[in-house]
């Protein structure tokens, strides 16, 4: 199989596009240094894109960021997505129930991307997901969750292809706990994220049923408001509003 991009200008395009997603606004040297390039191909690539105003220049500092446009386009393509505008309404049920922030995700791969978020009005915290943003899968509660569906040689395949990394002092980076955080969410139907991703947040997520997809459903909140005991009691509401969606899917 060659894996050598048939047509390098567009990956170039795009690895720019991503850098500036990722970095935010950089100068020409900045962007010519993180992609290896040199700054006369840069200049061409950032020409190429605000003219098709997918990239805009800064007045004052000169740098280069992405425009609304892409925005525009993800808000397209999840506009064609049903299942988000049929799940939607659960997760607003959940916020409402809880007065927590509630995330729907779809798995690609060893990572789970936020595709739809409710934040509850009463909540005056904002967390840091945002639409569009990936999380690994070894250590979130959504991702656990879709993971405690999977037999135990996809486990060992997605937490060897993972980058296992300490994103915080309390993310599991030995396989033996990690499965057993597995076995737990099998148990209870619903997996847990304490402060694994995010310092002060806990996280309880549940799988959903959904055809050809992979698709989880977590409820996130500062970790005063998110202990054991109510922990146990939005996995419930989760276990409930899978019962829910697994009939209207049906």
């Amino acid at each position: 199989m060659n894996d050598k991009n048939p047509i390098q200008v567009s990956e170039k395009l795009f690895k720019a596009i991503e850098l500036l997603a990722e970095k935010g606004s950089l100068s020409l040297t900045e962007i010519s240094n993180y992609l290896d390039l040199n700054k006369s191909t840069i200049h061409r690539i950032l020409n190429s894109l605000i003219f098709m105003g997918y990239v805009k220049q800064e007045e004052k500092t000169l740098k280069y960021g992405l425009s609304f446009k892409i925005c525009n386009l993800a808000s397209k393509f999840l506009a064609h997505n049903d299942m988000i505008s049929i799940i939607h309404p659960y997760l607003i049920d959940l916020a409402n129930k809880t007065s927590e922030t509630v995330h729907l995700v779809e798995r690609y791969d060893t990572m789970a991307i936020y595709i739809d978020k409710v934040e509850a009005s009463k909540n005056s915290i904002r967390l840091y997901s945002t639409i569009g943003k990936s999380i690994p899968l070894y250590c979130s509660g959504v991702g656990k969750a879709i993971l405690a569906e999977k037999p135990k040689d996809e486990l060992i395949d997605v937490w060897n292809k993972s980058e296992i990394i300490k994103i915080t002092d309390k993310t599991i980076t030995n396989f033996r706990e990690f499965e057993i955080k597995i076995e737990e969410a099998q148990q209870k139907g619903y997996a847990c994220d304490i402060e694994e991703n995010e310092i002060g947040v806990h996280c309880v997520g549940i799988y959903i049923n959904v055809p050809n997809k992979e698709y989880a459903i977590s409820i996130s909140a500062p970790k005063e408001r998110l202990d054991e005991e109510t922990i146990k009691i939005y996995g419930n509401y989760l276990l409930e509003t899978k019962a829910k969606l697994d009939k209207h899917l049906s």
